[in-house]
């Protein structure tokens, strides 16, 4: 079994610009997303660590709040090897909503990032396949986003003269 303090040594030794966080006794790990792919590959290659399993993948808008970059994407991570879970943050800015896939070490990754690219507008450097998966082609906007209107933009309408 590892502890959230040996997983930080451990990240911190090989990514000191990563930053932690912990709540509810979950280990948050919050890094740049140039560093993204090292660190994913460290956490499931890495003996000790064992993070096979891609169990999440989510995205955040904090549009509003006191807080810079206004995106983040979540990964929630599984080690069935130490029946260990933790979270890896990426911030992500309006500007540049690029993210690398992680599809090259979870399969897992290939619907979970076709999702958030189609509900936050995530762009996935390097996803196989990157395309709409819950909406129609035409579909215009990313509906989880914070600035999306509550009534939709009259996506049924659209819908409705399609048939």
């Amino acid at each position: 079994m590892i502890s959230n303090d040996q997983i930080k040594e451990k990240v911190a030794q090989k990514f000191p610009r990563a930053r932690f966080e912990e709540s509810l006794g979950m280990l948050s790990i919050l890094v740049d997303k140039q560093e993204l792919v090292e660190l994913v590959r460290f956490l499931k290659e890495d003996e000790a660590l064992s993070f096979d399993y891609l169990t999440d993948l989510t995205g955040v808008d904090y549009l509003k709040q006191e807080r810079e970059p206004r995106f983040e994407v979540v990964y929630h991570l599984y080690s069935f090897k130490n029946n260990h879970r933790v979270r890896l943050k990426v911030g992500v800015p309006e500007e540049d909503m690029s993210v690398p896939s992680m599809t090259q070490f979870w399969k897992a990754a290939n619907w979970l990032e076709r999702e958030a690219f189609e509900m936050f507008g995530f762009k996935f450097e390097g996803h196989p396949d990157l395309r709409r998966l819950l909406t129609p082609d035409l579909f215009d906007g990313f509906p989880l986003r914070k600035d999306y209107p509550l009534r939709g933009r009259g996506e049924r309408d659209v819908i409705l003269d399609l048939k």
